[in-house]
C-alpha cells in the first residue's frame, strides 16, 4: 500500500499547526477523517509520526526527519501540475519547426510574429534547411512540423497544402529576355542556365517536366542553395528558375523575375507532420495561425 497525496498533506498540516483541530479547519476535514488519514500513513511507514497528548501534538524523531521530505513532495507535486497547466495554456513551452529557406525568408517571419504576439512565452527554434532535410527532420522526430514542398506521399507523414507555388525565371538586370512579355522554357534553353544540384526535389521536378516536353537546358553551373544561385544570376553568370517564394530575396540581390510557361511548373507548399504522433499545444496553435493566413481552416 502506498501513501496518498491526501495523507501527506494531512501530515504536513498537522506538523505545521501542532494541532489536529486547526489542521481540520484548514483542510476542510472532520477530525475523525483527519485522524484516519494520519493513522493510515503511520501504518504505511511503520511507526508513529506524532506524539499526542490531551493538550498538544508534536513530532516524533521519525516525524521530524520525514517533514522536510513530505514538504518537498508537495512542492514538487504542485510545481509539476503548474508546469503542465502552463504547457497546455501556452504560458510556457517550446515550438521547434523546420522550413525550406524560400519560405523561411519570405512568409515565415510574419507568421512567427503573429504567434509571438499571442504566445510571447513560447520559445521558438527554426531550422531553415533545404526542403528534403525539412521533411527528414519531421520523419526523424527532430521537429514537430515543417513548412515545405509536398513530399509526394512519404510514408508516415501528413501533408496539409497551403498554396501552390509557381516557378519563375530569374534574370540579371538588362538581360535580353526582359524585352519579351512572355518567357517560355524553349526560350530559356538558349541561354546558360544555373541549376540546383541533384538530388534536390526542385531539380527533380524541373528535369521531369522538361523531359516530357523534350527541352534540354544549357546547364553550365550547379549549386546547392537557391540564395547562391540568385547571387550568380545577379552578376550575369547565367539564368535560373526559382519558386516564386524567392522573389523578394531575389529582388534584394538585384535579380529580375518574370513568369515562365510552356510548361508552367508548380508545386504545392504546406505543413508536414508525422502521422500517429500528437502535436504539442504550441505546434497546434502555430498551425492554426498558418491555416488562418492561407484560409485553410
Amino acid at each position: 500500500m502506498n501513501a496518498t497525496l491526501k495523507q501527506i498533506r494531512a501530515f504536513v498540516m498537522v506538523a505545521k499547526s501542532n494541532s489536529f483541530a486547526e489542521a481540520c479547519e484548514i483542510l476542510h476535514l472532520s477530525q475523525p477523517a483527519l485522524s484516519i488519514s494520519i493513522k493510515n500513513l503511520e501504518s504505511i511507514v511503520g511507526g508513529a509520526l506524532f506524539i499526542r497528548s490531551t493538550r498538544s501534538v508534536s513530532l516524533t524523531p521519525e516525524g521530524e526527519a520525514f517533514l522536510p521530505i513530505a514538504q518537498n513532495l508537495l512542492v514538487n507535486w504542485d510545481d509539476a501540475f503548474n508546469d503542465l497547466n502552463n504547457l497546455f495554456s501556452l504560458n510556457r513551452g517550446k515550438l521547434t519547426l523546420a522550413s525550406m529557406p524560400s519560405f523561411a525568408s519570405s512568409e515565415l517571419p510574419a507568421q512567427l510574429q503573429k504567434f509571438k504576439a499571442s504566445y510571447p512565452k513560447i520559445n521558438i527554434k527554426v531550422h531553415d534547411v533545404i526542403a528534403e532535410d525539412a521533411v527528414h527532420m519531421v520523419k526523424n522526430g527532430q521537429v514537430e512540423l515543417a513548412l515545405t514542398f509536398d513530399p509526394d506521399e512519404e510514408d508516415y507523414l501528413n501533408f496539409e497544402p497551403l498554396f501552390t507555388d509557381t516557378f519563375v525565371i530569374a534574370l540579371p538586370e538588362k538581360h535580353e529576355l526582359l524585352k519579351h512579355d512572355h518567357i517560355t522554357w524553349p526560350m530559356v534553353a538558349k541561354y546558360p542556365f544555373i541549376m540546383l544540384q541533384r538530388p534536390s526535389s526542385i531539380r527533380h521536378l524541373i528535369d521531369n517536366a522538361l523531359k516530357d516536353e523534350n527541352i534540354d537546358l544549357n546547364v553550365e553551373l550547379e549549386a546547392n542553395q537557391l540564395v547562391t544561385i540568385g547571387q550568380m544570376v545577379s552578376i550575369n553568370l547565367g539564368i535560373s528558375a526559382m519558386p516564386s517564394l524567392c522573389k523578394t530575396q531575389l529582388q534584394a540581390q538585384g535579380v529580375v523575375c518574370r513568369s515562365l510557361t510552356q510548361p508552367t511548373i508548380s508545386r504545392r507548399v504546406g505543413i508536414v507532420t508525422r502521422t500517429r504522433y500528437p502535436l504539442s499545444s504550441a505546434a497546434k496553435a502555430f498551425i492554426e495561425i498558418i491555416r488562418a493566413e492561407y484560409q485553410m481552416i
